[in-house]
């Protein structure tokens, strides 16, 4: 099903470590709409990036899942709010950071993600992002500079 003109529902929830270990990744209906305006914040984030193609590494996680790669149990994986893409056509995940760190799109959190993926997270729909910049890599988490 497609959410947006350039992401599509089975996007946004495919996981190969799930397929892998037999995990159901379906997410519950009431994911749905935090699925659909991830999706919409993805489109801004795809035009910011010269309307490039965007590759979702990991979109929804369920709590299973989500716990079998490492994720934080408060993650906003698992309630359809997060994403970690990179966009090779743009640039390194460090060039995709920037442009978002300085952008006006309001989004809850991005992550550097040890120099290998930009994690974005938005907040509910309806509500305002922090506009939280980390890095993650080997010596730990720190701000975005």
């Amino acid at each position: 099903m497609q959410l947006t003109k350039n992401f599509s529902f089975e996007e946004l929830i495919a996981s190969e470590t799930a397929a892998r270990h037999n995990i159901d990744n379906t997410p519950p209906i009431q994911f749905d709409a935090n699925l659909r305006h991830l999706a919409e914040a993805l489109e801004a984030v795809r035009v910011l990036l010269d309307n490039n193609p965007i590759h979702i590494n990991s979109g929804y996680r369920c709590r299973e899942l989500n716990a079998l790669v490492g994720g934080q149990p408060s993650s906003a994986h698992i309630a359809g709010l997060a994403a970690d893409i990179i966009c090779p056509a743009y640039g390194p995940p460090q060039a995709i950071m920037g442009a978002i760190a300085k952008s006006p799109l309001g989004y809850e959190t991005i992550i550097l993600e040890f120099h290998s993926w930009v994690h974005i997270a938005v907040a509910l729909p309806g509500c305002y992002g922090r506009c939280d910049k980390l890095i993650i890599d080997g010596s730990g988490t720190r701000a975005w500079a």
